[in-house]
């Protein structure tokens, strides 16, 4: 009898460590997932900010440049792709998060396009409003390029952690899915030419 009780107590505290295991795992996969989310909010934070910069840039240059309607349009035509993308947290997918990037990077040449206008017009330039709105991009940008940073780092703690032995049983379980990650964009790995 004390043989039986005393294997019933050992597969009593077997279940029992599993069981705290399984739930201290699970939980730390749910912490995981919510820093992936937040930092995902924050880059869709800094890319907003962006997007709500652009009408009034766009009506700065418009005042000085407007025969500088297609730079202008196409400015406008690519803010509006890249805000007509949204990616819930869930969605954080390599091709999702491709297509976002798609969108900002085109908005991100477009803006470049019409900075580069800007040069064609003296008083443009002089412009405080402009000048403010141009400091405020920048950085924005910079902003950018560190909330993606971010995310990335998040997001590679959270895939590694859901790929590691044992925590690889209970994310496959509760369906914790790997999250993609910004990338370069497309040509960047090529130095820019410098001619004299």
């Amino acid at each position: 009898m004390k043989k039986g009780l005393s294997s019933t107590l050992v597969i009593i505290v077997i279940l029992a460590v599993c069981l705290l295991w399984g739930w201290s795992s699970y939980n730390g996969l749910v912490k995981s997932d919510e820093g992936v989310q937040a930092a995902w909010s924050q880059v869709e934070n800094v890319y907003q900010r962006r997007a709500d910069l652009i009408p009034n840039l766009v009506a700065t240059v418009k005042g000085y440049a407007e025969h500088e309607s297609s730079t202008l349009e196409a400015v406008t035509e690519a803010r509006t792709k890249a805000t007509g993308i949204n990616i819930t947290a869930d969605e954080l997918t390599e091709d999702n998060i491709k297509k976002f990037q798609a969108a900002q990077s085109e908005l991100s040449g477009a803006l470049s396009r019409l900075i580069a206008v800007a040069e064609n017009y003296p008083d443009l330039k002089a412009s405080e409003n402009f000048a403010t709105l141009q400091k405020q991009l920048e950085g924005t940008e910079n902003r950018i390029a560190v909330e993606r940073k971010n995310f990335n780092e998040t997001a590679r703690a959270y895939n590694t952690k859901i790929r590691q032995f044992p925590t690889n049983i209970v994310a496959g379980l509760f369906n914790f899915d790997k999250k993609g990650y910004f990338e370069a964009d497309e040509g960047a790995e090529k130095a820019p030419e410098v001619k004299f």
